[in-house]
Order: C-alpha cells, then sequence, then structure tokens
C-alpha cells in the first residue's frame, strides 16, 4: 500500500471512529420520551384545602389560604456546561421570575431535602426575597449564611422534630441520599456562591412529613432510605424521588418501595426528581438524559409495584395548581 493510500484509510478510519463516538454520545445525552406516560398526569386542582405546584426536580410550593411552603425551590438551573466546568450560582432573575408566575411575594418557610446544589442553591435567594424562614441540617444552614440570609431566617432541624408553620406541621426524618453520591459530605463553612457545584455537599438528606388539616404528604425525594425510620409514621401521599432506580437491582427497588411507600401506607405516589435539571424552567420538562437514567424502566418498575398493591402513580405537570389529596378518602 503506498503512503498516500495509507493515509487516506487512516483517515477514514480517524472519522469513522469520530461519528460512532458522536453516535454513542448522542444517544447518551438522548431524552427518553414522556408521551407513553402522559395519561399518568397530574390534573389540576378544582378546590381543596392545599394546592401544590411542582418546578421540577424535588421543588414543590404547598399552600393554603394563608400560608405558603417551600420544598427545595431550586429554579435558577444553569447547564450541565456550566456545572461540570465552571461556577454555580443563584440567577436572581430567574429566582424572580419563578415566584412571578408563582403568583406568590410572601413565603413563610423553605426546607431543603439536603444541601446539592439541585435542593438548596436558591433557597437563600428565596428566603431573602419572601422572608422566609430556612429549614434543613447544619449544611443547609451555612449555605443560607453564605447566601447572605441572616441567622433569625436560618433554623437548623433535628431527627424526628416536627415544625410547625401556619397551619402546616413539618416533621423531618433523617434518611439517606441516593448512591452513589456525587458529593457526600458537610458544608462546615459559610457557602459564598459562585463557586463549584461539588461545593455543595449533600450533608443530611430528610423525609419531610407535611400535615395539614389532618391530612398528611411526605416530600422523600432522593431514592434511597434508612431501614427502618418511616415504619409506624403514616402518609396519605408520597412525593417519591424516582430518578436513577432503573440503574438499581429489582431487590434495591422492592426494597425501597416497601420501607418508603408501604411503610407509610400511602395510597398515591406522585414521582419527582426526573426531569433534566440542567434545562431552564422556561422550557418544558424532560426526563433526564438516557446516560443517566432510563425514565420508562424507572416509571415501569415503580408501576408494577404500585399495580400490586392498588397504588396510584401520577406525574406533576410544572406550574399547574394540583390537590395532593383530591379523590382520596379521608
Amino acid at each position: 500500500m503506498s503512503a498516500r493510500r495509507a493515509i487516506r484509510v487512516a483517515l477514514a478510519v480517524v472519522l469513522l471512529l469520530v461519528l460512532a463516538a458522536g453516535g454513542v454520545i448522542a444517544r447518551a445525552l438522548r431524552h427518553p420520551d414522556l408521551a407513553p406516560f402522559r395519561r399518568y398526569e397530574q390534573r389540576p386542582s378544582t378546590g381543596g384545602a392545599v394546592t401544590a405546584q411542582f418546578l421540577g426536580t424535588t421543588s414543590i410550593l404547598f399552600r393554603d389560604s394563608a400560608t405558603a411552603i417551600l420544598a427545595d425551590g431550586f429554579v435558577s438551573r444553569p447547564g450541565l456546561v456550566r456545572v461540570l466546568s465552571g461556577r454555580v450560582a443563584p440567577d436572581t432573575a430567574r429566582i424572580a421570575d419563578a415566584l412571578r408566575r408563582l403568583g406568590v411575594d410572601s413565603i413563610a418557610a423553605v426546607f431543603a431535602g439536603h444541601s446539592h446544589y439541585d435542593h438548596a442553591l436558591d433557597a437563600p435567594t428565596i428566603a431573602r426575597l419572601t422572608g422566609a424562614v430556612l429549614l434543613g441540617s447544619s449544611s443547609t444552614a451555612n449555605v443560607g449564611r453564605g447566601g447572605g440570609l441572616p441567622e433569625r431566617q436560618i433554623r437548623v432541624v433535628r431527627d424526628g422534630e416536627t415544625v410547625r408553620v401556619g397551619a402546616f406541621a413539618l416533621t423531618f426524618v433523617e434518611s439517606r441520599h441516593s448512591a452513589p453520591d456525587r458529593y457526600p459530605g458537610t458544608i462546615d463553612a459559610p457557602l459564598v456562591p459562585p463557586a463549584p457545584a461539588g461545593a455543595w455537599k449533600s450533608g443530611t438528606t430528610w423525609s419531610v412529613f407535611v400535615e395539614h388539616g389532618g391530612r398528611t404528604l411526605l416530600v422523600h425525594g432522593s431514592p434511597n432510605f434508612r431501614p427502618g425510620a418511616l415504619r409506624g409514621r403514616h402518609a396519605e401521599v408520597v412525593y417519591l424521588g424516582a430518578g436513577t432506580l432503573s440503574r438499581q437491582s429489582e431487590a434495591f427497588v422492592d426494597a425501597y418501595w416497601n420501607e418508603v411507600v408501604r411503610a407509610t401506607g400511602a395510597r398515591r405516589v406522585i414521582l419527582v426528581h426526573w426531569d433534566d435539571f440542567w434545562r431552564g424552567l422556561d422550557e418544558p420538562l424532560v426526563p433526564l438524559p438516557a446516560a443517566v437514567d432510563d425514565f420508562g424502566e424507572s416509571v415501569r418498575r415503580v408501576l408494577r409495584r404500585a399495580a400490586a398493591d392498588d397504588v396510584e402513580v401520577l406525574l406533576p405537570v410544572p406550574w399547574q395548581p394540583t390537590d395532593p389529596f383530591a379523590g382520596l378518602p379521608r
């Protein structure tokens, strides 16, 4: 083979390898189709003492006629390139826009399920803009301090503690972060943004029971559990973290279902933390990329267990006011 032909062959091989790699990357970054599961979408509220509005990940605004409380409230949602290569910080314009869209200017409490950036990044800014008290672990408290929140608006909670906010009662039960935890550890000093995403260590992970008027729901955003932690506690509805369940063993998913849904006696599961949180809320929510989670398989695993236990499964619709307890008998 002549040198010229050898060069052409080598270039062709390189091109094929580049194209093949590009195809693999494209498939890995592809968003699974949400359409087959739209029949599970939650219906709008037609009245009820409590309304809930989903904002992606595990961010949910709950309110009654007098009080609003917020789970996480992560709305800045920096893009993947920024997260991997740069430093992240709350986007005040996006936060203000989200509050306007929700029609809320006063929030009594913001509680963080744990302290990763996709849960706690925006909490101090939201609390500062709305007067809310930030509730969570000592790590979340240091996120608040680094975000300029005064001590009077920060409260560190303990395992089993109940905090009353208006007609709401929030009970914090220590749980575990999903495996693997990319940013384990604690935040031991005020975390001042901008900073690398990994600076937002997980700290304590919480399951949070929200009781109002004799009705109870559970926000369990991270798909893991602490064995026995929820036994003896009741919830009619569980906002259940579902992302990455496809990457776990069937035995793990069985245990997760038993320790969270069966243990609390819930009759309805609303799936959270399944969406691609590197996309802004000005775009339609889509599932996490295929490289991160097989969304369809994660949902099917939940549906199989729910069917066996006669538990309803719903997908929340972003921004839409819903009644978490609609149609459930007391």
